[in-house]
């Protein structure tokens, strides 16, 4: 109800998009299957993409082929994450799942990893785990990330 509205008028209704698109993108991809991530996981399409570490859903992510400078669909998305898994220490592939949805309009891409996000708040979304180049390196910082703490990479 807006601001404006009585909470009294028994009429009046805003519709919580934000709500809605959570519900029916969440109802969806915890009905699609768990997959092991690998360098073949998801097509060649745009879509979200959830990765499960240990059974806990940790990250969640987008792959925009058509809004993004990357370009990249969900199989070169997941298989970025394959390298970048594989080229750690303290983490195995074999610990890893994922799921993911494909959809026709790149506005339903950002508006389903937004809520997505909204809903689970995964941990290594705002661990570095996601970035291109994460911690030391990274333009206009030094520090250590969150993931490369928790998964410094291999010798």
């Amino acid at each position: 109800m807006s601001s404006t509205q009585s909470s009294t008028d028994s009429h009046a209704f805003d519709f919580d998009l934000d709500q809605g698109i959570r519900d029916q993108v969440v109802k969806r991809l915890e009905s699609s299957p768990l997959l092991p991530l690998s360098k073949a996981a998801g097509p060649s399409e745009r879509g979200i993409y959830v990765l499960y570490y240990k059974g806990k859903l940790v990250y969640i992510g987008k792959a925009s082929k058509g809004t993004t400078k990357s370009k990249r669909t969900l199989r070169a998305r997941l298989s970025e994450h394959v390298g970048k898994i594989q080229s750690r220490s303290k983490i195995s592939l074999d610990d890893m799942k994922c799921r993911y949805l494909t959809f026709e309009s790149e506005w339903w891409v950002f508006a389903a990893e937004l809520a997505m996000i909204t809903q689970y708040e995964p941990e290594w979304n705002t661990s570095g785990f996601g970035s291109k180049v994460p911690g030391v390196g990274r333009p206009g910082t030094a520090r250590v990330s969150k993931w490369d703490d928790l998964f410094p990479k291999k010798g």
